[in-house]
């Protein structure tokens, strides 16, 4: 039997309960994990229900009990039950083996007292038998002659019963007499409260169950075993219903936490429109979208919490594997291409500001399937759909959503929280199905433009202006893949830029270390700008410049700047983790917000300055704006420069003096310096000394006798691959052999094959994480700068082989698993090879 045997509206509770953040699993042993027997002592529990009960233990953020009648020492023999599962006994008066040691002087004489008097009760009746355990007495009345063993149950209940300090509990064909105040309601309690749960389930057939059911509530779920009334809000018939509830629920709890089948990172897609971005799966599965902005929350977020947390997937009818998936030259658009089934998407550029417009095409021969589950709010509200003529309206969120679907015949089910409407359409070459989703809006009306026609438009916004770039000789394709990228985390209404598209993609899989990267960096949005002007487009770099002219004005000095800003230019909220998603691949936490928004980060000014040069540079002129915005800049390292900061790693620990920060600080004066000469403006007569000052400081206080290095910070022999900019800078000749030495110790530390990690030390996190993409991409300057040309080549070959198959990179590498880490795409690893590929090309 399957888990199709137990009803449609259990299983669907199952599926609710499984996705808790920390469940409790309970449940009773007699007539629920082993079927009644003429001999108590014959009971043994059903193999399926303890592999699935050991199973549930293994899970994250998942505790199993079994909470019984019978004494703990004798439950713990009978059932042989993996260490893994909580044994209570004794309708919760016993939570270990030693547990009459707490039992106080007045409770050891009232249990003496009771033993002897039950003694006398059951005296000659044939078939009663007593169950002395460590806190109470069981009278067994099964084997008795039915009046005889009436007659005892009355007795007991006249007498023993009530006595002062003596709890009772019945059962079938059984009442136990405790010295102690308990009861399996309490036993649950307690044990949700051990372990923190979210939710609890618990299974009995019992009249002693009953108080157990009595303390479900909220999104608990209960299920009682059996015939007779009962506060449980479901029910089975028998034990082997139970094993296949426990199997089902290990099922559905696996695969919420782990993901049934997480794609690798690389191997996902972006789509973008340069005011949204999504992710489509390698099956042509959309598993994350935000609205009303990238910042904002998912509406589908099966990156990181399963099918539960909202996807809209497409694929053929008969589960044929996908040949391919690939970029239209030029564009964002994407193709998943089957044998006779190719799907077609694209955001379209053109949508109002408020909008976000998906577009989907079915195209083919073949059946295909079409699953729509919006989980607007990361999954936090519920959700009904409506079919009306021409498509799906969703309804009861806070932002209005459609799904025009011309033509489709859709079937709506729910879970009893959200709708989920699915559908199969036959497409033919002539007439391909067209899916329109649109965020923002509730309108199923026809688009003035055909299909057709919106898909060429939004091809011609990428390839006209990719067709401007002046890529690098050297991996030419993939460079104009990345600068799509790049070009496709900016936000042209705002000027901001995403430092990666996504939230939570884990550093390390099963990790803590999974953080929020939808906003502006202020030192990331610079660095990407700056190498869009190197491929020759400037446009990206004056809406940046214009949002950070905006963020100024808001601030009482421009040492006040903070790390990073949401897209519009304001503060962020504070950093949040979502307890109802379970991450991706099972790592959790899921966070929205960052905490690096409070931090102190003194390098952000340096790759400001350093961004200004270059498009001056390549415009020929300097504009009074962008001058004031280096004086800016200046100004808040003369002012902050000498102080301790978090650094670029945003590390949790107490600041320290960086070497880069310094660094950058110097970067800043010294190109503001270099701009005032170059382009006539007055420089004021401290820079020139102030640059003196930090470069002699970093010279002296960075650099470490002991590990023949420049180290992280001034107050360790730790190392830091951003310390290789002490020579990609040129505040040393990269022919000083303190760099050559600080390369090679950098090398031997931090570089594990294919990739380059930050650092080894700890930094107060549990965890590790893996190489990152921009590391290794310093490294390869390093060497290039220092006429090491071979190894550069070697470690770049090594980057463009860590690539997606339609060319994107997260943000790490991990080189002893061999896969990829990190949120992505992550403008980090596509500046890297992009300046590595114009640096080999020259």
């Amino acid at each position: 039997m399957t888990a199709e045997a137990l009803p449609a509206e259990l299983r669907r509770a199952i599926v609710q309960v499984a996705r808790t953040p920390r469940l409790l699993v309970a449940c009773d042993y007699d007539g629920t994990l082993a079927p009644i027997t003429a001999n108590p002592d014959e009971a043994r529990p059903l193999p399926e229900s303890v592999g699935a009960l050991r199973s549930l233990a293994g899970l994250h953020e998942t505790t199993t009990a079994v909470i019984s009648g019978r004494a703990l020492r004798d439950l713990a023999t009978l059932s042989r039950l993996p260490a893994e599962v909580n044994l209570v006994g004794s309708h919760g008066s016993e939570f270990d083996i030693g547990f009459i040691h707490a039992l106080d002087d007045k409770a050891r004489e009232l249990h003496r007292r009771l033993e002897a008097e039950l003694e006398n009760l059951v005296l000659d009746v044939p078939g009663v038998s007593l169950e002395v355990k460590p806190a109470s007495i069981a009278v067994h009345v099964r084997r008795a002659e039915h009046e005889a063993g009436r007659r005892v149950l009355r007795d007991v209940h006249n007498g023993p019963s009530t006595w002062e300090g003596v709890s009772t509990t019945d059962g079938k064909e059984v009442v136990e007499l405790a010295v102690v105040q308990t009861d399996k309601g309490r036993a649950l309690d307690t044990l949700r409260h051990q372990v923190g749960a979210t939710a609890a389930i618990f299974l009995g057939d019992d009249v002693t169950d009953e108080k157990a059911f009595a303390r479900i509530s909220g999104p608990d779920l209960g299920v009682k075993v059996g015939e007779g009334e009962s506060l449980a809000q479901y029910r089975v018939p028998d034990t082997v219903d139970v094993a296949m509830a426990l199997a089902f629920l290990l099922e559905e709890r696996r695969n919420w936490l782990y993901g049934e089948q997480a794609p690798p990172i690389e191997r996902l897609s972006l789509l973008a429109n340069e005011r949204s971005v999504a992710l489509v799966t390698p099956d042509a599965r959309l598993t994350w979208l935000c609205h009303p902005g990238p910042d904002a929350p998912a509406v589908f977020a099966d990156l990181l919490g399963g099918a539960g947390a909202g996807h809209f997937s497409i694929k053929p009818h008969r589960n044929g594997l996908p040949l391919g998936q690939r970029y239209l030259p030029n564009t964002m658009t994407v193709e998943t291409r089957w044998s006779r089934l190719l799907v077609t998407d694209y955001l379209e550029p053109e949508s109002p500001a408020h909008r976000t417009d998906l577009v989907r095409v079915i195209a083919g021969e073949t059946a295909a399937e079409i699953v729509f589950a919006p989980r607007p709010e990361f999954g936090g509200v519920p959700v009904k759909l409506v079919a009306e003529g021409d498509g799906i309206l969703v309804q009861g969120t806070s932002e209005p959503f459609a799904l025009r679907s011309p033509g489709v015949q859709w079937e709506i089910t729910t879970d009893g929280l959200h709708d989920t409407a699915s559908a199969l359409v036959t497409p033919s070459p002539e007439n391909p199905v067209v899916l329109e989703l649109r965020c923002g809006t509730s309108d199923l009306g026809e688009h003035e433009l055909s299909e057709v026609e919106r898909r060429a438009r939004a091809g011609d916004y990428w390839s006209t202006w990719a067709q401007t770039l002046k890529l690098p000789s050297v991996q030419t394709d993939l460079v104009g893949r990345s600068a799509l990228t790049l070009r496709g985390l900016v936000n042209t209404d705002t000027g901001g830029v995403l430092a990666a598209a996504t939230s939570s993609l884990p550093e390390e899989i099963g990790g803590v270390r999974n953080w929020d990267y939808r906003y502006c960096w202020i030192r990331d949005a610079a660095m990407t700008v700056r190498e869009l002007v190197h491929l020759g487009s400037t446009e990206e770099a004056e809406g940046y410049l214009r949002w950070l002219h905006g963020v100024l004005s808001t601030l009482a000095g421009p040492e006040r700047l903070h790390p990073l800003y949401t897209l519009a230019g304001s503060v962020i909220g504070a950093e949040a983790v979502i307890e109802s998603l379970p991450g991706y691949a099972g790592s959790r936490p899921v966070r929205v917000g960052n905490l690096a928004n409070h931090q102190v980060q003194l390098d952000v000014f340096g790759p400001v300055v350093e961004l200004v040069k270059t498009l001056a540079e390549a415009r020929g002129e300097l504009r009074d704006e962008d001058w004031q915005l280096v004086r800016a800049m200046a100004e808040a390292v003369t002012r902050r420069w000498n102080e301790p900061d978090h650094g670029i790693w945003e590390e949790r620990h107490v600041p320290r003096h960086r070497v880069y920060s310094r660094v950058m600080c110097w970067v800043t004066i010294d190109r503001a310096i270099k701009l005032g000469d170059v382009y006539g403006r007055a420089v004021p007569g401290a820079w020139p000394s102030l640059r003196d000052e930090i470069s002699a400081d970093v010279l002296e206080k960075g650099w470490n006798e002991e590990v023949q290095a420049f180290t992280t910070a001034y107050d360790g022999t730790d190392l830091d691959a951003a310390s290789l900019f002490v020579g990609l800078t040129g505040l040393i000749d990269p022919a000083d052999p303190r760099f050559q030495s600080t390369v090679t110790a950098i090398e031997a530390e931090l570089r594990s094959g294919s990739t380059v990690y930050r650092y080894r030390r700890d930094d107060g996190l549990p965890g590790g994480e893996g190489g990152f993409h921009i590391c290794a991409a310093w490294l390869i300057e390093a060497y290039l700068l220092t006429g090491r040309r071979t190894e550069a080549e070697e470690l770049f070959t090594q980057i463009v082989d860590a690539a997606g198959p339609t060319g994107l990179l997260p943000e790490q590498y991990d080189p002893i698993a061999e896969r990829s880490l990190g949120n992505h795409p992550q403008a980090y690893s596509h500046i890297g090879l992009i300046r590595c590929a114009n640096l080999l090309a020259q």
